[in-house]
């Protein structure tokens, strides 16, 4: 139980960084929250729940056949090890956040699903952290497998749905330093992580270099 603990714990870590990080979906679901209210951000908070499960299941159905080959899955967890660094410093090193607001009429739920496909992270997600970390909880259980998942998209989700009511109510919020201060945070979280896919990715090689 206490691995299957893990993986719940750290599909909400990773749900929460990516709930509130800036891209593409986070705009507009403040865009519809200051437009037309936070119910129409709530809609476009639920998409990745309509878009990732094609998503996911191309990306694992893609990797299943590289399954049993550890320097290929070894190389995808080293990527995905940059990947985390790169955002883990981008964090760190934000400043202020900007998102463009625009003036569009309200189509909250398509907006919000057109916008996750044509996103490049969900992908990058799935194929160089996500992925890695479900083949690691099928060795456990596939309770781990399930937990992981619902983890994060309840976080990735909520997250989101919880600025667009703060964004609904106050359109300060997203400039306040606690935002500013919580979003850099996430570059240590981000960090740590990047340090256990190098871990995954030596051990895979055959490589112990941290024992």
């Amino acid at each position: 139980m206490y691995e299957i603990a893990e993986f719940l714990v750290t599909g909400i870590l990773l749900g929460f960084a990516a709930g509130i990080s800036p891209g593409p979906l986070m705009a507009i679901t403040i865009s519809e929250s200051l437009q037309h209210g936070s119910k129409e951000g709530f809609k476009v908070a639920i998409s990745p729940l309509i878009t990732d499960f094609l998503i996911v299941s191309a990306v694992i159905y893609i990797l299943m056949h590289f399954q049993q080959q550890n320097s290929v899955i070894a190389l995808i967890s080293l990527a995905g090890a940059l990947y985390l660094m790169h955002l883990g410093i981008a964090s760190l090193k934000t400043k202020n956040i900007s998102i463009n607001v625009s003036n569009l009429k309200k189509e909250s739920l398509k907006k919000g699903v057109l916008a996750n496909f044509l996103n490049p992270h969900p992908y990058l997600f799935w194929i160089a952290i996500g992925g890695p970390i479900l083949f690691r909880a099928a060795e456990v259980d596939r309770l781990a497998q399930i937990m992981f998942v619902i983890g994060f998209y309840a976080l990735l989700v909520g997250s989101k749905m919880v600025i667009a009511l703060f964004v609904g109510k106050s359109r300060d919020f997203l400039k306040s330093k606690y935002y500013l201060h919580l979003f850099r945070s996430l570059g240590v979280l981000y960090l740590i992580f990047a340090l256990f896919f190098i871990q995954q990715g030596l051990e895979l090689l055959g490589l112990h270099i941290w024992r």
